[in-house]
């Protein structure tokens, strides 16, 4: 069981909503070849663990996710894989990019927050807590697929949440998305019940 500052993973194949944090809120994923890390370890996952994604946003600091995995995979092996993969890799990319112009800074902020976390050396790129909730019912499900989708949105990057390339509300409305996704069913429009 993964215990993540009071959230914990109970039900390890049961729905969850997951948000993956850049330490600092560092606008890492403002740059193509480091959500490009994160979206090939997503595809990874869902072929080699199990893991089924029913949505998603890369935000230029931030990761949200609805999804599961299928037994026997468990949700916490996911989470510390994939942090821990990608963190690496992008942490490897920043260093090898010579025209990356914000790297100083940034490695020097990863650094400064690894001081504070005793399971890292020398950089810390994530926050520790991945945040999970169970979702578990429809009312929770819809809340949590709306905030995810309406995230671009609110953040004044497109009009439409469809607009936005790096999210799952492109997949329901039956347009190719990046990733390909398990569309929750009860949801017929971009995160809204007809009520």
């Amino acid at each position: 069981m993964l215990k993540l500052h009071g959230h914990k993973i109970i039900n390890q194949n049961a729905l969850h909503f997951l948000t993956f944090t850049v330490v600092g809120w560092v606008d890492v994923f403002s740059r193509d070849k480091y959500r490009e890390i994160i979206i090939d370890s997503l595809i990874y996952c869902q072929k080699e663990k199990g893991l089924i994604i029913n949505a998603y946003v890369i935000m230029s600091n931030h990761v949200h996710l609805i999804c599961y995995t299928k037994e026997p995979f468990q949700l916490s092996d996911f989470i510390r894989d994939f942090k821990k993969f990608t963190s690496k890799s992008i942490l490897e990319s920043i260093q090898s990019n010579t025209s990356e112009s914000r790297k100083e800074w940034m490695l020097r902020l990863f650094s400064y927050y690894a001081k504070y976390n005793k399971n890292n050396k020398t950089y810390q790129f994530w926050q520790q807590d991945s945040h999970p909730i169970e979702l578990q019912s429809p009312k929770w499900i819809n809340q949590k697929l709306a905030y995810l989708h309406l995230n671009p949105v609110r953040n004044g990057l497109v009009e439409n949440a469809e607009d936005y390339l790096y999210c799952s509300a492109r997949a329901y409305l039956d347009k190719p998305g990046l990733i390909e996704i398990e569309k929750i069913e009860l949801v017929n429009t971009i995160g809204f019940i007809d009520s």
